[in-house]
């Protein structure tokens, strides 16, 4: 099954990142661009991970106000990152089943599959993180066991949403599904659509 792949791709990616645990540290992709597929979900998880951390910094109620631009900055750019790789990861299944007949009466889904992964990759650092916590040796027994109630469900969210994906590209691969995907189109890193970026021109 494709996400019994993603899905430990994700795990091997966070568990990578936190060996040194921090948002500046070098990215080596750990597959080549000839395993496509693995590379760029490898990628994904990658860009995901550091914007997880991204997020918990900007929260710091101390944070220097030149340090929370720069930050949000950088929020932005991962963003426009983790769109463009769920395009490439759209791309990739579009020519997969570029052969597929369709059958009368196939219909398309809500979301593509690369955003079913985008959900599957991000509920993977909820996961690791929401063990952490259900595990930590200075939280209060309460705390423990709010957290384990959490991640139980979570743990449950992940097989059902695998079960959903896994499914849509069986329908897809079958004709039962089609896929047609829309570009994000988004509009304010542009500085022809953001009228603040136009006019700065």
């Amino acid at each position: 099954m494709f996400t019994e792949k993603a899905n430990k791709i994700f795990q091997d990616v966070i568990a990578k990142y936190h060996i040194v645990n921090t948002v500046d540290q070098p990215f080596e992709n750990e597959y080549p661009e000839s395993d496509l597929l693995e590379h760029l979900l490898y990628r994904k998880c990658w860009i995901d991970t550091v914007q997880w951390h991204y997020e918990d910094i900007i929260r710091d109620p101390q944070i220097d106000p030149v340090a929370a631009l720069t930050l949000k900055r950088q929020i932005d750019a991962s963003n426009q990152d983790r769109t463009d790789m769920v395009e490439y990861i759209d791309s990739y299944f579009l020519e997969k089943y570029k052969n597929v007949s369709v059958k009368d009466g196939a219909t398309i889904n809500t979301e593509s599959p690369a955003w079913g992964v985008d959900r599957l990759s991000i509920l993977a650092l909820k996961v690791y993180h929401m063990n952490e916590e259900a595990t930590r040796n200075d939280a209060s027994a309460e705390h423990k066991a709010a957290c384990l109630k959490k991640l139980d469900i979570l743990l449950e969210q992940r097989v059902d949403l695998s079960t959903a994906i896994d499914t849509l590209l069986n329908d897809i691969e079958n004709g039962d599904k089609y896929m047609k995907v829309y570009k994000q189109m988004k509009m304010y890193n542009d500085d022809e659509l953001n009228p603040v970026l136009r006019s700065q021109k």
